[in-house]
């Protein structure tokens, strides 16, 4: 190892050597190129100097001598700097020795000449001239120049190929050390390979369980939270879902009792259901929230639904408001709960509505998206993998940072008092959520709002749509039914709504009652049942009973059930759920449509 290092320590120090040799040459040939230079500007003040005389000669034009005074200006200045820079070289101070003497000839012999043309004597200057003295000096001059020249393009090149060399063998050098190094590592890697290799199943099993337990730490620490929300709102939802059952349920046979004549006691009657309608609708987004909703999730063409829902949109939004679908080719099919998405397109329609104070423009878009690891790992709870993606887009007056930030959270609204909830986008957020999918918010203030809804792709075909008839069935009349419950309000509601849809209705309060009026009753062809209840749940009371009851029909009714019918969200397959708080004619269609999947049960192969 040791060896090893030293090795490379020469091979560093030969390439430093190397890399200094290079910008030596470099240096060297910069340097000749400057003496050429300097060479050249100092032959060039003595030929423009000359031009100079021989127009001011040809002319008498005295602007014509500029040149030469500027080179009996600069001249002694050229000639020092051309001897600093060859102060090394005792050959080319030899040469500039024998220069001078002559470029103070020939400035002599132009200034003779200048002279007499000054004085008036033109004739004279230009015999001066005639005499070829100034000629011949210019010649000498040149063919000295060439000769300095010529010396140091032969010294430029010698100091180049001794640079070249140079670098050659210390290539030479730094390709042994090298060799030499590389030659050792191997050696060094493959005695302790075993060690590495061992270090680092070590260090890889250590980094995976810290990974591990702060993952499980956080998932925990989130569970936590979200278990102490949901068992807070659960428990809220499932005493108030109670109440309203009993509210709603009586109000709607009150409705369906009162005559036609009686229109102050039916709009007050409408009224107060309509009331109680909305308190509802206000514990389902509350549940939507703390992602406790049942879904039933099923293939579905996204392209279909939002089709389906453009014209009510563009009713209910009000013509100020321009809908427009852009809808995507080749789209998957998403594994979504049908209604629940309706539900929540039209919370974000509606939002957006509002944003734009009943003007401007809705587009709704639908696309395949991939959400790859690197979005995964930077937006927490989303996977990586296909998604369909339903965009909504307003030209409202947009968010800013700060109400970005909270616009998810529960009861949070920027909307006058009494105009919203907050819970519109915590909804949608809850449901996406649930639904395994993730949702986005894009905003720029007086530009408008983008919320996009990414749904897990499904690898399923949607199934055709079953349009039913809206009459009940035949055979509705003779069923018997056994409504569990121990709420008294609500099982009397229930009993009574059955009887009025031409039923025969039975209570008990509990599981144990439901078992011993099964007994005493063989001919029950249904049993609803609530799902949380003291002591044991409507599940466990369906699950003790299947053996001795296996054509039993069941209905399981709930305000908000956790664990016992639904399961990371999802409602258990086969599962009939109606949830509280419901009317007459929800318990009509979801016993119809039970009575409906028996009989093609039994008819089907």
């Amino acid at each position: 190892m040791i060896g090893g290092f030293v090795l490379l320590v020469l091979a560093g120090l030969a390439a430093a050597a190397a890399a200094l040799a290079s910008a030596d040459a470099d240096a060297w040939s910069a340097h000749s190129a400057e003496v050429r230079q300097a060479e050249g500007r100092l032959i060039r003040l003595i030929q423009e100097a000359e031009t100079g005389q021989r127009g001011f000669l040809l002319t008498g034009d005295p602007t014509y001598l500029d040149p030469f005074t500027r080179a009996g200006r600069e001249l002694p200045g050229a000639e020092a700097h051309l001897r600093a820079l060859t102060g090394d070289n005792a050959g080319q101070q030899a040469r500039l020795d024998q220069l001078r003497p002559i470029i103070d000839d020939k400035i002599a012999e132009l200034a003779r000449s200048t002279e007499r043309m000054q004085a008036g004597d033109q004739a004279g200057a230009l015999a001066i001239v005639r005499t070829n003295a100034g000629r011949d000096l210019m010649r000498r001059i040149r063919a000295t120049a060439a000769e300095f020249d010529r010396a140091e393009v032969e010294l430029q090149a010698m100091r180049a190929d001794r640079a070249a060399f140079r670098r050659s063998i210390l290539a030479a050098v730094i390709a042994v050390a090298l060799a030499l190094a590389a030659a050792l590592a191997w050696l060094v890697i493959r005695t302790d390979r075993r060690h590495a290799r061992d270090l680092q199943v070590a260090n890889d099993t250590l980094r995976l369980e810290i990974a591990h337990r702060e993952r499980a730490e956080g998932q925990l620490r989130q569970a936590q939270k979200m278990e102490v929300l949901g068992q807070l709102t659960g428990g809220i939802a499932h005493d108030f879902n109670n109440m309203l059952a009993i509210i709603v349920g009586n109000l709607d046979m009150l409705v369906r009792r009162l005559s036609a004549e009686d229109t102050r006691a039916r709009a007050m009657a409408e009224n107060a259901l309509s009331g109680a309608r909305r308190a509802a609708e206000l514990t389902k987004r509350l549940l939507a929230f703390s992602r406790l909703q049942p879904l039933q999730p099923q293939p579905t063409d996204v392209n279909r639904c939002v089709c389906d829902m453009s014209e009510m949109l563009r009713r209910s939004l009000g013509e100020g408001i321009a809908v427009e679908t852009v809808l995507g080719g080749g789209l998957w099919p998403a594994l979504v709960d049908r209604p629940q998405l309706e539900s929540a397109i039209l919370n974000l329609a509606v939002n957006a509505r509002d944003a734009m104070e009943g003007q401007g423009h809705l587009t709704i878009e639908t696309a395949n998206a991939m959400l790859d690891q690197a979005y995964a790992d930077a937006h927490a709870e989303v996977t990586s993998g296909q998604y369909v993606a339903v965009s909504i887009t307003d030209t409202g007056i947009g968010m800013n940072q700060e109400v970005l930030a909270k616009a998810f959270d529960p009861f949070f609204t920027t909307k006058s008092v009494g105009q919203g909830t907050g819970l519109g986008l915590s909804q949608v957020h809850g449901f996406a959520k649930q639904s395994n999918g993730h949702v986005k918010l894009y905003s720029e203030p007086g530009v408008g709002t983008t919320v996009k809804l990414y749904l897990p792709r499904s690898l399923s075909a949607p199934e055709a749509i079953q349009v039913t008839s809206a009459r009940l069935s035949p055979d509705f009349a003779g069923q018997k039914v056994l409504v569990v419950e121990d709420e008294a309000g609500v099982r009397s509601f229930a009993q009574s709504a059955l009887r009025e849809l031409g039923c025969q209705a039975i209570g008990a309060d509990g599981a144990e009652m439901a078992r011993r009026t099964l007994a005493e009753h063989p001919d029950v062809t249904v049993v609803l049942t609530d799902v949380v209840m003291p002591g044991e749940t409507g599940r466990a009371l369906v699950d003790s009973i299947q053996d001795t009851h296996p054509d039993l029909i069941v209905l399981y009714m709930t305000g908000y059930t956790r664990n016992a019918i639904v399961h990371n969200g999802m409602l258990d397959p086969g599962v009939r759920l109606l949830s509280k708080p419901f009317t007459v004619s929800d318990l009509g269609r979801e016993l119809q449509a039970a009575l409906v999947e028996r009989r093609r049960t039994h008819v089907s192969p």
